[in-house]
């Protein structure tokens, strides 16, 4: 198989992955986390009960969770789309090492999209297990982010994406790419958090959070409590109203930071750039930096709408690609570094001799 193909098949797992992240959030906000209350199938089903004999089968055999079945459907729709995208990087991990020899396909990241697959059913079972724990489903949510960034990674990796030359001023930058990386998933982990524990509109007001003042009354011991024992149901939510503050404040002023820290870092990639390719990652960085405060700010004042709600997980992960791909263009393609090492290695051969 060639390398093109393959990345080609690797993109397309890349967009099944976004959408899986998409559908995933849309569940979430949707309160459909438990629309089946087993796992894998749904009362007991592969599909979703539909029928008016189904539903009353189910309702008799699980009393305590009566079925809502566009609930049900919602949760089931996000398990199989999850199942496929599961399928594909097994795929891809079996062809990447089938070919490994012939055409140097990497099998490093995509044996790791294997086991971080894996990690993801476990965690996707645990959801419903454990009653939408806030630790597990925004865990869940940063393995979901994962496997969208190391597919996209690969693809870049692959395809030669953004591989202009690099002039010195530019790769001084490098180091400072991998601290927005840092700083985007710690955003990304908080803003799961945030959602999980029903805590995004505990402030109805910008830039105050809510009657005119800019710090209420917090919480911070208990919005930060991650295990609160077992058998504790979390739909919507167990926290008062200052932990959910707490947690909202502390969303908002990372925001800033990564806002601050991510536009400065897109303002110096667009002023060092000499090449189209660089200027590009530039400002699909900083639009994508836009894009996501302008719906954090929507939320907030629109009292998280579902529509928005969902497009602020999907500019999270657009985010983090764009982070992912400034990362790639400022690093030395691949074929550099082989022909940088290969003097070093003939170096050592004649050193040995």
């Amino acid at each position: 198989m060639k390398r093109t193909t393959f990345a080609i098949l690797a993109a397309c797992a890349a967009v099944l992955a976004l959408i899986v992240v998409m559908v995933g959030a849309y569940v979430r906000l949707s309160n459909a986390g438990l629309g089946c209350p087993d796992w894998p199938g749904c009362y007991g089903r592969a599909a979703a009960p539909a029928t008016p004999e189904a539903v009353a089968q189910a309702n008799a055999s699980y009393p305590n969770r009566p079925v809502e079945p566009a609930k049900a459907r919602k949760e089931m729709a996000h398990r199989y789309l999850a199942s496929t995208l599961g399928l594909a990087i097994v795929v891809l991990a079996g062809i990447a090492w089938r070919y490994r020899r012939r055409t140097g396909l990497p099998v490093g990241v995509p044996t790791l999209l294997v086991a971080l697959v894996i990690f993801q059913g476990l965690l996707g079972m645990w959801t419903v297990t454990l009653l939408v724990k806030p630790a597990i489903v925004t865990a869940h949510l940063a393995g979901g982010m994962a496997t969208l960034a190391l597919l996209w990674w690969l693809v870049l990796r692959l395809r030669g994406l953004c591989s202009a030359p690099l002039n010195p001023a530019l790769m001084r930058l490098r180091p400072w790419a991998w601290v927005a990386l840092v700083l985007v998933c710690a955003q990304i982990l908080l803003g799961g958090w945030t959602s999980t524990n029903y805590a995004a509109v505990a402030c109805t007001e910008f830039p105050t959070c809510y009657g005119g003042l800019w710090w209420p009354p917090t919480n911070f011991g208990e919005a930060f409590t991650i295990w609160r024992g077992l058998g504790v149901n979390y739909e919507f939510g167990v926290l008062d109203s200052a932990a959910r503050t707490a947690i909202h404040l502390t969303h908002r002023a990372a925001a800033l930071a990564v806002f601050l820290y991510v536009g400065t870092l897109a303002v110096l990639v667009l002023r060092r750039a000499r090449h189209l390719q660089h200027f590009r990652v530039g400002f699909v960085l900083a639009g994508t930096l836009l894009l996501q405060v302008g719906f954090g700010i929507a939320n907030v004042l629109g009292h998280l709408p579902l529509p928005v709600a969902v497009a602020h997980s999907g500019g999270a992960a657009l985010l983090l690609l764009a982070v992912v791909t400034l990362i790639h263009a400022l690093s030395p393609p691949l074929g550099a570094r082989s022909l940088a090492m290969e003097p070093a290695a003939a170096s050592a051969v004649r050193y040995s001799s």
